[in-house]
């Protein structure tokens, strides 16, 4: 007779060059939705993702953070990342074989649908949609640039997506990738509680948010609207839908557009 197999439970194997303590406050869990982040500051993470709802998801292992020092895939005596631009220039530029090193690792424990971003000001900019489809992927792989840039050629080899937070710089990717791993965490089935909430924010219908109201019923001279006290349901509906359209048109004429563009079609 032959003993089974036995069974490790969720926690997941991954090699490492360093070791890792037994006890964890946030092992790392198999077969759940997974950020890697490769930054030269991975003691800048969890940062505001161990705070609220993210946090105290990640605490019940909806899903899970690994972030993944660079600096330890450098080479040479002081482990080095970047070297000088080729052609000249200002800065400094992290090396493709540093970072190949680094991704080659952060995806041992990629499966299937899992995305590589590389935040940075010259990519595509990061929106809800975006959002929701990283939360339907199984994980996610983050690279977070600093000085110049990363050299091109890493990018092209790993088929990186470039992602921007918007129309601005900043000194590296980690603000830019909590605020996106923030923004596809609490997409996760489990993570808000209440699956609604997601469905009336602004952008999840192309509009948007309209305005909200709590108790005092009056406060310095200013009512809450009264068809939001009628229990009319019907009629709450429209007005949501109605000022959402309002502030809309007024506030973001882009997505207004595209909105009517849609409606149309």
């Amino acid at each position: 007779m032959t003993d089974k197999p036995k069974s490790f439970g969720r926690k997941s194997i991954i090699a490492s060059m360093q070791p890792r303590e037994l006890m964890t406050q946030n092992p790392a869990l198999a077969g759940i939705w997974t950020a890697h982040i490769i930054t030269l500051f991975p003691q800048a993470f969890p940062g505001v993702l161990g705070e609220s709802l993210t946090g105290k998801a990640l605490k019940d292992g909806l899903w899970a953070l690994d972030a993944i020092d660079l600096r330890r895939f450098g080479v040479g005596k002081h482990r080095n990342v970047d070297d000088t631009p080729a052609g000249g220039g200002a800065g400094m530029v992290l090396r493709a074989d540093v970072v190949a090193d680094a991704l080659d690792h952060a995806q041992k424990t990629a499966r299937g649908n899992w995305p590589i971003v590389y935040l940075s000001p010259r990519g595509k900019r990061f929106d809800q949609a975006m959002a929701q489809s990283w939360s339907q992927a199984d994980g996610i792989t983050m690279l977070c640039g600093r000085f110049e840039g990363v050299d091109e050629r890493v990018l092209e080899d790993y088929a990186i997506q470039e992602v921007s937070l918007g129309d601005f710089v900043l000194t590296g990717g980690e603000i830019a990738a909590q605020a996106m791993i923030d923004a596809a965490v609490r997409l996760l089935p489990n993570v808000l509680g209440n699956q609604a909430s997601t469905e009336e924010e602004s952008f999840s219908n192309g509009l948007l948010e309209h305005p909200q109201y709590t108790k005092p019923a009056e406060w310095r001279g200013r009512a809450i609207p009264p068809v939001l006290m009628s229990g009319h349901h019907g009629e709450i509906e429209k007005w949501r839908r109605e000022m959402s359209e309002a502030i809309t048109q007024k506030r973001r004429p882009d997505l207004w557009r595209d909105y009517q563009a849609k409606k149309s079609k």
